[in-house]
């Protein structure tokens, strides 16, 4: 089975959170999504007047498999990578910046966001989500001692005999 890549909880998620939060409120767009390379969502945010989203695991999936190909892309072309993406349709645009190397920064507008302001404020939000993922990278994996095991087992054989 495919595992995230990353994962997000505590003090770290809610500092992602809070950072979609406030790219968000300053770009005015309607979904912002931070997705690991294989294709999960880590974290995501929506406007409270935005429609009802899109399926977003088939948007973190669809937008992994497009960074993958572009990677491809630009490899063929000689560079290391394309470090963002812009999909603008009739009533919408997806833009799609890299995060280092292990994930992207998703969000989902209308045609009211200008599209320089999302990428002005999206370049200040990368920087910061760049760091703390850093952080969960640099950090030792957690170790469950065998207290935790016997404790689990415990409450295991309580809860179903």
């Amino acid at each position: 089975m495919i595992e995230p890549s990353l994962a997000l909880y505590g003090d770290a998620f809610e500092r992602v959170d809070r950072h979609l939060e406030e790219l968000l409120a300053a770009t005015g767009v309607r979904y912002c999504l931070l997705v690991d390379r294989k294709g999960f969502v880590l974290s995501h945010k929506e406007a409270l007047w935005a429609p009802r989203p899109p399926a977003l695991d088939s948007v973190a999936t669809l937008v992994a498999s497009n960074a993958a190909a572009t990677a491809a892309l630009a490899n063929m072309l000689g560079e290391r990578t394309f470090s963002e993406q812009t999909h603008q349709g009739e009533n919408g645009t997806l833009y799609v910046e890299s995060v280092g190397d292990s994930a992207l920064l998703t969000l989902i507008f209308d045609g009211s966001v200008p599209l320089g302001r999302v990428k002005v404020h999206t370049k200040k939000t990368i920087g910061q989500l760049a760091a703390i993922l850093k952080e969960l990278q640099d950090a030792p994996p957690i170790q469950l001692g065998e207290d935790f095991s016997h404790g689990a087992t415990a409450l295991l054989d309580d809860l179903f005999g």
